[in-house]
């Protein structure tokens, strides 16, 4: 089981740094595998919504969605790594603070396990909010503006300039990858707008990411590791990008 649990892993890893592969490129980086056993790995990779299989190959989940990729796809992935990544972050979120809490799957897990405490939170994502409607002791705000569709958040000039106006202690920003020369990166330019006035806002930066976005080049830059103060991870982090954080500045959970 464990065998092939690594085997599907490496079809994962490999469809999604081709965005798109052949069969016979799957078979030429798996030469020791059977046909059979690849279509059935195939199979089962698509049911699970790690890869969508195409006539004669597969296709990354971020092909197929967009560049942005859809949030409910999102949920499905390296779950057990956000919820390790939001119980780290919970610990960050102290009582009487104003905190900001951007969109997307990973931070909509801090926001399942917040506690109902005296908080001023703004967010930029709807799943985010819908979660902190139970915290009858915190005010919640949500950022105005356009709705993106596939990542449940708002954005534009009504959320820049809402931000404007609030001075953060915290800010837990979501990112989609990172890679060295491009920084934290997402795939939607008000998205990425709105992120950096939320970072320039506040006093602490801190940046929640799980491990399988490292290395994976994006569109739009947020920022860099010198505008982060905290990422939080999940023990699957490698020790050389710990050590890049750790060079540059950054505590790493």
């Amino acid at each position: 089981m464990e065998v092939m649990d690594q085997r599907r892993n490496k079809i994962v890893a490999f469809v999604n740094e081709n965005q798109t592969v052949t069969f016979t490129q799957l078979k030429e980086k798996f030469p020791s595998v059977s046909e059979m056993t690849l279509r059935t790995d195939l199979k089962y990779l698509d049911q699970a919504k790690r890869i969508v299989r195409i006539h004669g190959g597969a296709k990354s989940i971020d092909v197929v969605s967009g560049n942005d990729d859809v949030l409910k796809l999102r949920y499905g992935r390296n779950v057990n790594e956000k919820k390790e990544i939001a119980q780290k972050a919970l610990s960050f979120v102290e009582p009487a603070k104003t905190i900001f809490v951007d969109s997307g799957s990973t931070t909509t897990m801090l926001a399942h396990v917040l506690n109902n405490q005296n908080n001023i939170f703004y967010t930029s994502g709807l799943t985010c909010a819908i979660e902190m409607a139970k915290l009858s002791k915190s005010k919640v705000f949500v950022t105005g503006g356009n709705l993106n569709m596939r990542s449940f958040s708002v954005n534009g000039m009504d959320g820049l300039r809402c931000l404007e106006k609030v001075n953060f202690d915290v800010a837990f920003i979501g990112v989609t990858r990172y890679a060295k020369d491009t920084g934290f990166t997402c795939e939607s330019l008000e998205d990425c707008e709105l992120k950096r006035k939320a970072i320039e806002r506040s006093k602490k930066v801190i940046v929640l990411m799980d491990s399988s976005k490292v290395e994976r080049k994006g569109t739009y830059t947020i920022c860099d590791l010198d505008q982060v103060d905290v990422l939080i991870s999940d023990s699957l982090l490698s020790d050389s990008f710990k050590q890049e954080c750790e060079k540059r500045g950054l505590s790493v959970y």
